[in-house]
Parts: C-alpha cells; sequence; structure tokens
C-alpha cells in the first residue's frame, strides 16, 4: 500500500461528511431505472469519500483508490471479505462507468443498494465514534 502520513484532519473529515450527505440526497432523487449508472457511481464517490476521511482521522492519505479499499479491510474487522470484494468490485465497475461509458443493468443496483447503503453506514459510525 502507499499510503502518505499526514497529521490527523479531523475538521477535512467533518466536511467529507457534509459532501456525503449531498450524494445521498442525489442518489435519492436520480431516476432509478434511467440513471442507473450514475447512481451507482455516485454510491462509490460517496464510500470512497468516507474511507479517505477514516484515513484522514487515522493519519493517512492515498492517490489509490484500491488502496483506500485495502486499508479498510486490513485495519477495521467490521468489514468482512465479501463486503471488501463487493467494494472491490464497486470500484471497478465505476471505473467502467467513468472511462469507458459503461452501462449498468437496473437488476445490478437492485440487488445490492441496500448493501451500498449498509456499507456507508458502517464508514459514518466508524467515523462518528472517531469524531466525538
Amino acid at each position: 500500500m502507499d499510503l502518505i502520513k499526514i497529521s490527523p484532519d479531523s475538521e477535512r473529515a467533518r466536511s467529507i461528511l457534509k459532501m456525503v450527505s449531498l450524494l445521498e440526497e442525489r442518489i435519492k432523487i436520480q431516476s432509478r431505472l434511467k440513471m442507473t449508472a450514475l447512481i451507482v457511481s455516485d454510491y462509490y464517490e460517496a464510500i470512497k469519500e468516507l474511507i479517505t476521511a477514516v484515513l484522514l482521522t487515522d493519519g493517512y492519505k492515498t492517490l489509490s483508490h484500491k488502496d483506500l479499499v485495502d486499508y479498510i479491510h486490513l485495519n477495521y474487522k467490521e468489514f468482512n471479505s465479501n463486503e471488501i470484494s463487493i467494494l472491490d468490485d464497486l470500484r471497478i465497475l465505476r471505473n467502467r462507468v467513468t472511462y469507458e461509458g459503461f452501462q449498468i443493468d437496473f437488476s445490478y443496483l437492485k440487488r445490492n443498494e441496500s448493501f451500498f447503503g449498509e456499507i456507508i453506514n458502517k464508514l459514518k459510525n466508524i467515523l462518528n465514534r472517531k469524531l466525538k
């Protein structure tokens, strides 16, 4: 993992939490059938930003999205191997959407949306605990 040691930055982590709330609002108002790929990308963005905030509170940063997932896997046992695998798949899928214009079938969102919400809640709980 390519982590950069920094001073813990709780204020930046709090700002990220606020931005994630805006992403969640945007996810709620988008058309599920028409905007499936964008919704999935927004879920990934929210999760990525929350993991970034966790790293910031721990005194690290990274430029690698893969390292974000690996960091959570190695340092937060709240996440099991299946969750980490799905997060890594989501990372790859988001890259395909962003860089290739890949379209995602609505059934993928339907199957995984509650999981994404659980991951977001788990990460928010970790952050709220750390920011007290």
